[in-house]
């Protein structure tokens, strides 16, 4: 897949009868390239760091449950291709996995504002996580979304740092009910280094 690509377009999608044939093979192939993106934080959080190859996958999957042909298309682009990083910066998805829906509803009610907390550290430099603008992430009354979409914006000097090698990179939240940092491996830097342009 092109790297340079910063968005799908139509001529993208590979058509539904050629997907379902492929499908299996081009899923196991997304699965191994998402495997250095993905990075747990504490007990309930999980990022899911996007890019071309992994927002391609996510559209032509949902084409192929929804067999909404061209209309659908037209949505999964808009909702999608924000998603896609543009070069200098790093987009997430933000996820926070808790199977008991109880417990669930307690903890989010209890994170308002999660989104605004979040950070990458760069040896002692923080680089401030911005929320996707598309909706509210967090309730009137306080309670945070089960997911979340984030962009990490980079100066060229911020990049140059990322890219070099004895340079430590944290990832980390900093919310009073929800306190975590992981340092990012050599795996999870190489893969995220190729979104920058």
């Amino acid at each position: 897949m092109p790297r340079e690509k910063k968005e799908i377009l139509k001529e993208d999608i590979i058509p539904l009868d050629v997907y379902i044939k492929n499908r299996k093979e081009l899923r196991k192939n997304i699965v191994n390239f998402k495997k250095n993106r993905r990075i747990a934080l504490g007990p309930y959080a999980t990022f899911y760091f996007e890019s071309y190859e992994t927002m391609l996958a996510q559209v032509q999957e949902m084409l192929y449950i929804e067999k909404g042909g061209d209309e659908q298309l037209k949505d999964e682009l808009t909702a999608y291709n924000p998603l896609i990083p543009n070069g200098k910066e790093l987009t997430a998805t933000l996820m926070f996995e808790i199977d008991n829906p109880v417990s669930r509803s307690a903890f989010l009610s209890k994170v308002g504002g999660i989104e605004e907390k979040v950070f990458i550290k760069i040896d002692s430099e923080l680089i401030k996580a911005i929320s996707e603008e598309d909706i509210d992430r967090t309730s009137a009354d306080g309670k945070a979304s089960s997911v979340q979409f984030i962009h990490f914006r980079f100066s060229d000097e911020q990049i140059q740092k990322f890219k070099s090698e004895d340079v430590k990179i944290e990832i980390g939240i900093d919310h009073k009910e929800y306190s975590h940092t992981t340092k990012l491996s050599s795996a999870n830097l190489s893969s995220l280094s190729a979104d920058f342009s």
